[in-house]
């Protein structure tokens, strides 16, 4: 099966580029010029990887891959001219998988999107076969029948916060917003509101932390989001 690769990037020359190089090699490739126009064809097609430009017209690339992440968990490999370890941070910790800086060398983006495809498929391959229990420190989540163990004790979740857990432990190093949290577990357009999700996050945490005031699993990022603790 061919590999679909959306490339979003401004400059006209290195998008050309990119896109040439990647279809000799063997990818459908699509070609965007601004953040407007990747987040259109996101919601009408459906990607195998994405390569995002940090620094783009009309929509920056962090706000693309933001809203990209609050629907889908597809790759996304940063591209970006900016090489400080503060817009490193700032991707990968919003669920980019991997970052190239410019100035790259044609062979080592395709190297990167061929490995980023491999760990992909791994994954997805791994999954398939194995019993769909996750362990994360003193807790069994049986994801098949929505119910969770805490020292073989059943913990009685609701649907919406054993989705929350689910999201975080199936996604261990990504770290979520308010607003994609709210995309992705009530699948509906965020306002704003942080009391729904703030009202969801403190009973998970009575329910499956020792001190729900020091909390071990759901770690708060502030001014940013949440994310697995690492147990």
């Amino acid at each position: 099966m061919i590999a679909s690769v959306l490339v979003v990037e401004d400059d006209f020359y290195i998008n050309k580029m990119v896109q040439e190089s990647l279809t000799k090699e063997g990818f459908d490739v699509t070609a965007v010029y601004d953040g407007e126009e990747a987040l259109v064809n996101c919601r009408n097609h459906q990607y195998d990887v994405i390569l995002l430009d940090l620094m783009l017209p009309k929509i920056d690339g962090i706000e693309c891959l933001t809203r990209i992440r609050s629907r889908s968990m597809v790759p996304v490999l940063i591209m970006s001219a900016k090489g400080e370890d503060t817009d490193k941070v700032i991707g990968l910790g919003l669920g980019a998988d991997d970052y190239i800086s410019k100035p790259f060398s044609i062979a080592e983006l395709t190297a990167r999107v061929k490995a980023t495809l491999r760990r992909e498929q791994h994954y997805m391959r791994t999954t398939e076969k194995k019993a769909q229990y996750l362990r994360i420190g003193d807790l069994l989540v049986d994801i098949d029948n929505y119910s969770i163990r805490k020292f073989g004790q059943e913990i009685s979740l609701t649907a919406k916060e054993f989705s929350i857990l689910k999201l975080f432990v199936q996604h261990p190093s990504n770290v979520y917003t308010k607003a994609q949290l709210y995309h992705l577990i009530w699948k509906e357009d965020y306002h704003g509101d942080e009391n729904v999700i703030n009202v969801h996050i403190r009973r998970l945490r009575e329910k499956i932390e020792d001190d729900p005031s020091n909390p071990r699993y759901i770690k708060t990022l502030w001014g940013i989001g949440y994310k697995l603790g690492e147990i």
